[in-house]
C-alpha cells in the first residue's frame, strides 16, 4: 500500500486549523496532522473532531506542544501535555504523536526522556514518533547541541521516529542514512525541504537540496507504511490563492515521487 499523504496544519499558518481540513479536503489530502499551538481551535479536541467529520478527512497525527512557542500551551509540566495529546489521539482516531527531544534545560523531562516515551506508548497504544531536530547554529559554523538526549533519534533506541527534512538540512545530516539506520522504526516524515542554511526553513518540497525526490523514491523502495505529512511554510504567500498552490504543488510532488497519480 502506498502511504498516506496528509497536511500539516500549521502548514496555513497564519490561517487558522480550520482552514487547513478546508484546504486538505478541497485539495484532496489524504490526511491532517493537527499541531497543538497557540491556534484555540487546535487545542480542543471536539472543535477537532468536528472539523474531522464534517470535511470528512482523517486526522493522522497529533504534534504535541513541545515548540518554544507552544511551552505554555496545555500547561507548563511537559508529561501532562504528552498525555493530554494522547487523549487527543485516541479521541480523534489517530495513531500518532509526534514529539521533539526535550530542551536542555528541560533537565528532569530530559533525564528519563526515552523510557518514558516506551511507557506512554505501552499505557495509552499510542506511537509516540520522536522527531529528528538540528544543532542550533548562527551561522555555517558548527552548532551548539540544544536538545537532550540529543537532536538524531536514530541513535536512541525509540520505538517510533519521525523524519523532518527541514531539520535534516540544518543538520546537514542525510535523511537516507537515518531512514536506514531506523529501519522500521522510522513511522512518520514531515515532507518539506531546505537549503542548509541556520534557519528552519519548511520549503515546499523540491525547492530545497535536501533531495526531497530521491527520499520519497526511497520510502516507496522500502516499502515505508508510516504517514507522510507536508508540513511547509507558507507565512509569505501573498494570497489564498498562492498559498493554494504550494499546497497543491506540494502533494503533488509526493504523489508523483511515490508514483501515485494525482486525482
Amino acid at each position: 500500500m502506498t502511504p498516506r499523504i496528509g497536511l500539516s496544519t500549521v502548514s496555513v499558518y497564519p490561517e487558522s486549523s480550520a482552514h487547513a481540513f478546508g484546504y486538505a479536503a478541497s485539495l484532496g489530502y489524504d490526511a491532517v496532522e493537527v499541531m497543538v499551538g497557540i491556534d484555540a481551535l487546535s487545542q480542543q479536541t471536539s472543535a477537532v473532531k468536528q472539523l474531522s467529520d464534517h470535511h470528512e478527512i482523517p486526522i493522522s497525527a497529533v504534534h504535541a506542544p513541545c515548540l518554544l512557542f507552544t511551552q505554555r500551551v496545555w500547561g507548563t509540566e511537559p508529561w501532562g501535555k504528552l498525555e493530554r495529546s494522547a487523549e487527543m489521539a485516541q479521541a480523534v482516531g489517530a495513531e500518532v504523536v509526534v514529539v521533539h527531544p526535550p530542551f536542555r534545560w528541560q533537565k528532569t523531562y530530559a533525564a528519563n526522556f526515552v523510557e518514558g516515551i516506551a511507557a506512554l506508548e505501552a499505557s495509552t497504544g499510542v506511537a509516540f514518533a520522536v522527531e529528528n531536530m538540528y544543532p542550533w547554529r548562527a551561522s555555517s559554523r558548527r552548532g551548539m547541541e540544544m536538545y537532550l538526549p540529543g537532536w538524531d533519534p536514530s541513535e536512541e533506541s525509540y520505538a517510533n521516529t519521525t523524519i523532518d527534512l527541514s531539520h535534516a538540512a540544518i543538520a546537514q545530516s542525510d535523511p537516507i542514512l537515518m531512514a536506514r539506520r531506523l529501519g522500521d522504526r522510522l513511522r512518520h516524515i514531515h515532507l518539506t525541504d531546505g537549503t542548509g542554511s541556520a534557519k528552519d526553513e519548511h520549503l515546499v518540497p523540491g525547492r530545497g537540496s535536501m533531495g526531497a525526490a530521491p527520499f520519497l523514491r526511497h520510502l516507496a523502495k522500502v516499502g515505508f507504511a508510516g504517514e507522510i505529512v507536508v508540513e511547509i511554510n507558507t507565512r509569505k504567500c501573498r494570497d489564498t490563492a498562492e498559498r493554494e498552490a504550494d499546497l497543491r504543488e506540494s502533494l503533488e510532488f509526493a504523489r508523483e515521487h511515490l508514483s501515485v497519480t494525482t486525482p
